[in-house]
């Protein structure tokens, strides 16, 4: 969800002028997901499913 919001704001950035860093903050919040599900799944002893650009 988060990683798609990130690619409407750089589409709403394209069009219109966004405050300073919403991008970038954007994006280290998807990140910061990411790797946070990574980790629970790693200590909950679930296999990590690779990501693939589809």
């Amino acid at each position: 969800v988060c990683r798609r919001a990130e690619r409407s704001v750089v589409a709403l950035g394209q069009k219109e002028p966004l405050a300073p860093g919403i991008i970038r903050y954007m994006n280290r919040l998807s990140d910061l997901l990411f790797v946070w599900a990574r980790l629970e799944n790693s200590r909950a002893g679930l296999a990590d499913v690779p990501w693939s650009q589809e």
